[in-house]
């Protein structure tokens, strides 16, 4: 009798590098979604800094001209107070409200505010317990 020539078994070492490198894969394809999911937000975030301190700065220049006796366009007067309105975004406004007395002033309000309205929903859908 002869010994036949079997191949050595690799059926169990082959199985778990493929498993191995199909980890490897999945991991890869969510680090990088990941990472673009992050540099999308960072964008925005950025985009929206650079919006409100656009604002602020128009927001500065209004004082300044009301401290030098000047009142510009949509700029309401109450005596000594002021109030105006500059754009952050299409959803936010800087509201900014000062009282200016010659060179002094001191600030009332500088704070961000929604520029939409507010819809109060007047109904309240409640599953009834029936199928039409």
């Amino acid at each position: 009798m002869k010994k036949s020539d079997a191949p050595a078994p690799v059926g169990g070492s082959s199985l778990l590098v493929i498993f191995v490198i199909l980890c490897l894969t999945v991991f890869a394809v969510l680090s990088l979604s990941s990472v673009r999911a992050d540099g999308r937000l960072s964008e925005a975030s950025a985009e929206a800094v650079r919006a409100y301190y656009g604002a602020d700065c128009e927001a500065e220049e209004i004082l300044a001209q009301l401290r030098a006796g000047t009142v510009p366009d949509g700029v309401t007067a109450e005596g000594n107070r002021y109030r105006y309105e500059c754009a952050v975004s299409d959803t936010q406004k800087l509201v900014v409200e000062a009282e200016v007395t010659g060179e002094n002033y001191r600030i009332l309000r500088w704070t961000t505010e929604s520029a939409g309205q507010w819809q109060a929903e007047d109904e309240l859908h409640v599953w009834d317990g029936k199928t039409e």
